[in-house]
């Protein structure tokens, strides 16, 4: 199957809006960094193509979260994000690693612990990333915000640190391991 990310988040975007931009503008920068991420752990045998396109589509569900600095006005909180992502994309028919890396990207993934512990409205099941393609995305996706204030702003790896140990101490820890990994 033949996958096109843009004409994918057209069918849940108006390719008009600001939305559209700010969402596409992101997942470009995002698919370059996991790329360029990838290309440094190539004796890893990342798969390149997947990468680039999974990571054009990590974020496909925002839309349905209320997020207004960034024009989102969904129903549900924005860390609903990521499992709202992989409903999306499973109900496309995608192949499930789409809706995986979706789901699983959001901070440095979330555990089943993390989800219960902070009463998340969250489904319960681990929301980590488990196969390098999934880790590179997130990695990557720290990098860059979302916010039109910060969109040409490149975080720092101890900047992203520093922001996710506040989240959670296992998110900036399982950051810095894949930081490690990759050379970052």
């Amino acid at each position: 199957m033949k996958i096109d990310p843009v004409e994918i988040i057209r069918q849940f975007y108006d390719s008009d809006s600001t939305l559209f931009a700010i969402l596409v503008e992101h997942s470009t920068k995002v698919a370059e960094k996991s790329l360029e991420i990838a290309e440094g752990v190539a004796h890893l045998n990342p798969d390149m193509d997947f990468i680039e396109k999974a990571a054009m589509l990590h974020d496909i569900g925002i839309f349905k979260t209320s997020s207004p600095k960034i024009g989102c006005a969904g129903k549900y909180p924005y860390v609903c994000h990521g499992y709202l992502g992989r409903e999306l994309l499973d109900g496309l028919g995608l192949s499930r690693e789409f809706g995986l890396v979706s789901e699983r990207h959001t901070g440095a993934g979330i555990t089943l612990e993390n989800i219960i512990e902070a009463d998340l409205p969250l489904p319960h099941r681990d929301m980590v990333p488990v196969t390098l393609e999934e880790k590179i995305i997130c990695c990557a996706d720290k990098f860059y915000s979302k916010s039109p204030k910060k969109v040409d702003h490149v975080m720092t790896r101890k900047k992203i640190e520093k922001k996710l140990a506040k989240l959670n101490p296992g998110h900036a820890k399982r950051f810095s391991a894949w930081a490690d990994e990759f050379n970052l």
